[in-house]
């Protein structure tokens, strides 16, 4: 079979270790087969043995028994994994007694997180920095490391060879999942004590400096806000109040919510300034995308799980499209806000990439030569701009929209240029902080990748060169 990407294995070695009987040839690639040979020879421990616990609450149904919350016990899910790390920009919330009623699904500092369905393998290590209590949802698995550092288990799991033994686990015709007992299965190689702790720290340090990102994203928010004397305001909800009906004809809305007093009052704060303005006068262009037509090539498509708070996610990942018939194809500079979505709507960032993309029909694009996109995007995103986006939101919970004639609509501070100059190298700085997470992490990574295909020494030597660079 020289020359062709087929396995052929003895009978009983298809069966052995092999509890669902798989026989796909996905399952057998050569690719798996080699990387689980190389494994074997680095002392493996699968790692039920090297855990204490890998638990997830399971039960589907318990979802059907909280709510969301605005505030309150964050929640984590597949979601919320940005790379191997943890966002909590967009995390959703539940209550003291929904955390009481998922009590198996608690995180706690030092375990490690693995998606276990839609983009299956993130990895990720719970930070004793991070503020707790802390929850996740039933597609998450908590492993509890026993006898390994969990940085180090990250790191391999995170790493091309734990991620090949990973995603040939997955099953299911359409939602894609792993169970437990498979990950309880998944071989760990062990090295010496002196190598797995300076993996460790390595992937430790990364996860470290991806912490600071979200200092620096606050301090862009903050620069925003203290520039127009808001740094200490918080604004009042009153339990009831009036609109005259000249005011409900004008705007075409006959909610309560629309009317809410602190929407009126932070339109007139910004207007107080003298340099605020309607967004829609400023715009260039103000759409949304359409439906794609999907093809292997073509420009890649941002959807709604791409535009992060203040980042755009385009990587392998993204689908691809034929840009022909495209209302709008985006651009470096452009600022992309979702416009659809319970925990996604109004979430807003600049695309900084030099690639070309395409929106699809959740995402509106704004474009405008009289800002800095950074610092547009910043100030949708605060609570100016949050509270406004929310005043402007349309249709019910089943399905909220917030439509391109409505983003228009919001008052918008054309700050000074000395203060968006200062929220962009905020958001600079996070992105450069972020670069050299994802660096150290890969290092960490790559570490264990060479000390499996190539002994303890070359990995060692790679480390002294890694930290002699640093």
């Amino acid at each position: 079979m020289e020359g062709l990407q087929a396995s052929i294995l003895p009978f009983s070695t298809v069966k052995s270790d092999n509890r669902d009987i798989r026989i796909d040839s996905a399952y057998f690639s050569r690719t798996a087969l080699a990387a689980d040979a190389l494994v074997a020879t680095r002392n493996p421990q699968q790692v039920r043995e090297v855990a204490s616990d890998v638990r997830s609450f399971g039960a589907y149904a318990l979802t059907n028994e909280f709510e969301y919350k605005d505030e309150g016990i964050p929640f984590l899910r597949g979601t919320n994994f940005a790379g191997n790390f943890i966002n909590f920009a967009d995390v959703l919330r539940i209550s003291p007694d929904a955390h009481e009623l998922l009590h198996k699904s608690e995180v706690t500092p030092g375990m490690v997180l693995l998606s276990m369905s839609g983009s299956v393998g993130s990895v990720a290590v719970a930070l004793d920095s991070w503020h707790y209590p802390i929850n996740s949802n039933q597609d998450i698995a908590k492993i509890i490391p026993h006898t390994i550092c969990p940085f180090y288990l990250a790191s391999f799991l995170s790493s091309s060879f734990g991620q090949i033994q990973v995603n040939r686990l997955p099953v299911g015709s359409i939602q894609q999942h792993i169970f437990l007992w498979m990950i309880e299965r998944i071989q760990v190689p062990r090295f010496s004590s002196q190598l797995e702790k300076r993996i460790g720290a390595l992937a430790k340090a990364a996860y470290e400096a991806n912490e600071a990102v979200s200092h620096f994203f606050c301090k862009a928010e903050e620069a925003l806000l203290a520039a127009l004397g808001l740094a200490d305001w918080t604004p009042l909800e009153l339990l009831s109040y009036t609109a005259r009906a000249s005011d409900v004809f004008a705007a075409g809305r006959w909610d309560a919510q629309y009317f809410r007093p602190l929407f009126e009052e932070v339109e007139q704060r910004l207007l107080a300034t003298g340099g605020a303005v309607k967004l829609g006068t400023i715009l260039e262009i103000n759409s949304r995308g359409r439906q794609p037509n999907y093809d292997t090539d073509g420009l890649p498509v941002i959807n709604s799980k791409h535009v992060r708070t203040n980042k755009v996610l385009l990587g392998d990942d993204n689908r691809r499209a034929i840009e022909a018939g495209s209302p709008v194809v985006i651009k470096k500079g452009d600022v992309l806000v979702n416009g659809t979505g319970v925990g996604t709507i109004g979430r807003t960032a600049a695309f900084l990439h030099e690639q070309k993309a395409l929106p699809d029909n959740h995402v509106t694009v704004l474009r405008t030569s009289r800002v800095d996109p950074i610092y547009l995007a910043v100030f949708l995103n605060s609570l100016l701009g949050q509270l406004q986006i929310e005043r402007h939101i349309k249709g019910s919970s089943g399905q909220i929209e917030l439509y391109p004639n409505d983003i228009a609509k919001i008052v918008f501070w054309d700050a000074p240029d000395h203060v968006q100059a200062s929220v962009r190298h905020a958001v600079l700085s996070a992105f450069k902080q972020e670069r050299c997470a994802h660096d150290l992490l890969e290092a960490a990574k790559h570490a264990v990748e060479i000390a499996i295909e190539d002994g303890e020494a070359t990995a060692l030597g790679f480390l002294d060169a890694v930290e002699g660079a640093a």
